[in-house]
């Protein structure tokens, strides 16, 4: 089997190249090492790249790569490129929409011409829901916000929000924009085109190879201002927001779940769930964490509270069981 990973070098991206690796697959990366350009020289992911006989890494733009397509033609392609900040996606819309939004739209066009019968992976984002998950009742306790597992809401179940939470009629950010632009194309692309298109809907992913940086990277930024001994800033909600955590290896379990037994157009929501999650103050407390400053305005569109409901895709392929622990994911980020 041949894979192509586009953000081979980030989080996901550099975690399927080891994982397909690892599996005797080909594997071609491609990864500019654009989160260098987004948030300065240390959240570069150079440090990631490997060497390795079946592996071949392209360091160019996305829309430079139809070349590869043509040639190569792989059996999946793993589409985790992106631009990931709400906050870059208000100041650079344009470049931002040019990252998530085309660049998925050209990404899915190369596959449908020269390799249609490939499963085309596309890592999208609970962000897509925009803040619709904060008109929810909350319960409010001393370290986080949460849903009463007895909630009687539509859309969050006693595991957490699930697929048919809307898209409707909330505030996004530019960012939320333009990944669900990309989402709907790949779902599209499945239904009126036949490729073989999964969606993953995103909480926090999280691991080891994760360059954190304050405008993306909830808790790798946080161990890096603890190990740097930086302030680490919190925006609003009282530090109790909720945040559900899934390590990068387990997420790419998942894909090649789908990817071995594909189910064309389909979306999941994917995530830490209920056994997986930690408010702010949370981490700072198992941080043992003390320089860090409170800003009473919470960042535009953020969630008060989110955990991902899992159950279709563990219904789907049932085979699929989380290995991190929130524990051994603070383990593996400490280092």
């Amino acid at each position: 089997m041949k894979a192509l990973v586009t953000g081979a070098l980030g989080l996901v991206g550099s975690e399927a190249v080891r994982y397909y690796l690892n599996n005797a697959c080909e594997v071609i990366g491609v990864d500019n090492d654009m989160r260098k350009h987004f948030f300065g020289e240390d959240a570069s992911v150079a440090k990631n790249k490997i060497d390795h006989g079946n592996y071949r890494h392209f360091g160019v733009d996305i829309s430079k790569i139809e070349g590869l397509f043509e040639n190569e033609k792989p059996d999946v392609i793993i589409h985790a490129a992106a631009q990931p900040s709400h906050d870059y996606s208000a100041q650079n819309p344009l470049l931002d929409f040019g990252i998530n939004a085309y660049s998925t739209l050209m990404l899915l066009e190369m596959a449908r011409k020269h390799t249609p019968a490939a499963v085309f992976i596309y890592l999208s984002t609970n962000k897509v829901y925009g803040d619709r998950p904060n008109e929810f009742d909350f319960q409010e306790f001393d370290t986080r916000y949460s849903i009463p597992r007895q909630s009687k809401a539509v859309t969050a179940s006693t595991l957490g929000f699930n697929e048919s939470l809307s898209i409707d009629f909330t505030t996004h950010s530019p960012f939320g924009v333009s990944k669900l632009a990309g989402d709907l194309y790949a779902q599209e692309y499945a239904r009126y085109f036949g490729l073989k298109t999964g969606i993953f809907r995103c909480g926090c992913i999280t691991g080891a190879r994760h360059a954190g940086a304050e405008l993306h990277g909830f808790l790798s930024y946080m161990v890096k201002c603890k190990k740097e001994n930086k302030l680490y800033t919190v925006y609003g909600y009282k530090g109790k927001q909720v945040r559900d955590q899934l390590h990068a290896s387990d997420l790419v379990r998942a894909i090649d779940c789908f990817v071995r037994n594909p189910k064309p157009g389909e979306v999941y929501n994917m995530g830490g769930g209920r056994q997986c999650n930690v408010s702010i103050l949370e981490a700072f407390d198992m941080l043992k964490m003390k320089k860090w400053e409170y800003v009473g305005t919470p960042r535009k569109g953020d969630h008060k509270w989110y955990i991902s409901d899992t159950k279709k895709f563990e219904n789907d392929f049932p085979e699929w069981k989380r290995r991190y622990t929130l524990y051994s994911i603070f383990g593996d980020l400490m280092g």
